[in-house]
């Protein structure tokens, strides 16, 4: 079964899904506002607070990714509703743990089920009649439900009951997935076995997934030292904050406008654009003197704009190579675990309060996606080239 083939799934359902799934991704937009909180109340350190946010992520993806190799689809909400109770539990827990490995532990756990969660989500959208635009409608909403939940513990739940509220309240939403459950899909139906689909891994397979992971630790790394970097750049800690808000703006408009066209744009032309874009976003803001504050704003807009435009062509990439959706399901593994690469990397090269080499970082990372673009466009021009009857690569 491919996703052209899949026969058209009801609106309801499919909006259920999306909504568990963006559900499930709430922590990882409010994390600097919760975490935060946390090392102001030294429950963490300011040390061990990137290893508490990498472990959750990580978790995430993985939790992703062990859904697809082990749950069975045809239990779906039973499933959905395990992880929604484990994950707003361990939201719980949160507010009883203390100290660095403690709250790694906890919030890593927490991350595990938010990827079953994720991972549910991820197989309605790779099962839908037109995958790639519903996972751009899928990235716009999560960024709009992250944005808001931001906004309201910062200036609603955080002044009024403190971390612990803010973790409440997380916990709350998350128990919402466990009525979604039974408005999403009641499975999901099983996709082509390789041996019909032809599909086996090898290095061409394993490229739309490089590429995901590469551009997202390209984008990581730098919105991790956004801050440090505006204000080098002129910006004050108001102004910074406001510069952060413009770019998730942006980050919506650019989603927005990739849900419509993602199905009319080739998924590996438009990956190698947006690489080079990004490359020279980077590379211009580095170059920039200090004081060059709108300039960097323009450069921040621009970066929002195209982070958020090129996630569904993830989708469509995986697809070109694998019409069953099994890699396409695997994406936003790929897609989470970079994130939290690039910041990983980009620690190791910060100096003191000094990020200014962050950029070039991030540029190295968008070279490489674009590397593996041409190569995953030389196999498939070799495997037209190979003679019927000799095997795909």
């Amino acid at each position: 079964m491919t996703a052209n083939d899949a026969p058209p799934m009801p609106t309801l359902p499919v909006a259920a899904a999306l909504a568990v799934g963006t559900i499930a991704v709430l922590m990882i937009g409010v994390q600097p506002i919760l975490l935060g909180e946390l090392v102001d109340a030294k429950q963490v350190s300011l040390e061990g607070v990137g290893i508490v946010a990498m472990a959750e992520i990580v978790a995430l993806g993985l939790g992703v990714a062990l859904g697809d190799a082990l749950l069975p689809g045809a239990q779906l909400r039973r499933i959905t509703l395990v992880a929604a109770l484990l994950a707003a539990c361990l939201d719980l827990l949160t507010m009883r743990a203390s100290g660095d490995a403690a709250m790694t532990a906890v919030r890593a756990a927490a991350g595990l089920a938010e990827g079953v969660l994720v991972w549910g989500t991820t197989g309605v959208i790779v099962r839908h009649a037109n995958p790639a635009r519903l996972g751009g409608i899928f990235f716009v909403v999560q960024t709009i439900a992250q944005a808001a939940l931001g906004a309201v513990l910062a200036h609603a739940v955080i002044p009024r009951a403190g971390w612990q509220g803010g973790f409440a309240v997380l916990a709350g939403l998350t128990l919402l997935p466990c009525m979604l459950a039974f408005r999403q899909p009641a499975r999901l139906a099983p996709l082509a076995a390789p041996a019909v689909s032809g599909f086996r891994w090898s290095l061409p397979t394993g490229l739309p997934l490089a590429v995901a992971f590469l551009q997202l630790a390209t984008l990581g790394a730098f919105w991790a030292y956004l801050e440090p970097l505006g204000k080098a750049a002129g910006f004050d800690a108001k102004a910074a904050q406001t510069l952060i808000a413009g770019v998730l703006v942006m980050q919506v408009i650019g989603g927005s406008i990739a849900a419509f066209a993602v199905g009319r744009l080739p998924a590996r032309a438009t990956l190698v654009a947006c690489s080079a874009v990004l490359v020279g976003v980077m590379l211009v803001l580095h170059a920039l003197p200090a004081g060059r504050s709108f300039d960097f704003a323009i450069g921040c807009a621009l970066f929002g704009f195209v982070w958020m435009f090129m996630l569904p062509f993830h989708i469509g990439l995986a697809f070109g190579v694998d019409p069953s959706g099994r890699l396409a399901g695997l994406v936003p593994a790929a897609q989470l675990l970079g994130s939290a690469f690039g910041p990983l990397m980009a620690s190791f090269i910060v100096e003191g309060d000094d990020a200014g080499a962050v950029p070039w970082l991030s540029a190295a990372f968008a070279v490489a996606a674009a590397a593996l673009l041409l190569a995953l466009v030389a196999f498939r021009a070799a495997a037209r080239a190979r003679p019927a009857g000799t095997g795909s690569p």
